[in-house]
């Protein structure tokens, strides 16, 4: 009769172990499930936040890039024509100076690709106009850009963020000038161009 009892309160024990056990598999199951899906909208959030910082940096780049042309451009030396540079690393040494003139503090390099290496929009002649992303990404900013840069809004990838010496105008931004023109009473007379200082970011006007 001891025997019986005690074979019966053996096995319940067992089972209640084995019960303890599942609950405690299905609970690592559960914490483990749950732990995934943070990680994973925690690496999509900070995914999203360090791209939109690259974005910036895009546009900041880029610009600085772009302004640097249009002073280069604008600076030619007495009266040698208005000309872009050969190579971006031009904007770092004017050498069509003696003194030294420089238009870019350094080359930055594109913030979007692994290589750093700009795509370039070349001009007639072989010279540097402008320069864009190689990134083939969709941009996560869509909207609110600059004037200068209407036409970024809906671009399909960063590539098409183009920074280009004069500036690329939108569409609507062609037509109200288009319109303008159509409008105008009188014709704009020719004027002689002025050579315009270039604005430098940092000169040194003693000779090499």
């Amino acid at each position: 009769m001891h025997i019986i009892r005690f074979t019966s309160q053996h096995g319940n024990k067992n089972k209640k172990n084995e019960g303890e056990k599942a609950f405690s598999y299905l609970s690592a199951l559960v914490f483990v499930a749950v732990m995934g899906i943070s990680l994973s909208a925690g690496g999509t959030y900070w995914s999203t936040v360090v791209k939109r910082e690259k974005e910036k940096e895009l546009l900041f780049r880029g610009d600085e890039i772009l302004r640097a042309i249009e002073s280069y451009y604008k600076g030619a030396p007495g009266g040698g024509g208005s000309q872009y540079p050969g190579s971006l690393n031009d904007l770092l040494k004017d050498s069509r100076y003696l003194a030294t003139r420089r238009y870019l503090r350094k080359v930055y390099p594109d913030p979007m690709v692994k290589d750093g290496q700009w795509g370039l929009v070349v001009a007639p002649g072989g010279k540097i106009k402008g320069v864009f992303s190689k990134s083939k990404e969709k941009p996560l900013k869509a909207g609110n850009f600059s004037e200068d840069y209407k036409s970024f809004e809906n671009a399909e990838r960063y590539s098409d963020w183009r920074f280009v010496y004069p500036l690329e105008m939108s569409d609507a931004a062609s037509s109200t000038t288009a319109s303008a023109k159509t409008n105008e009473e009188e014709p704009v007379q020719e004027q002689e161009l002025t050579e315009e200082e270039p604005g430098l970011e940092e000169e040194d006007m003693m000779p090499d």
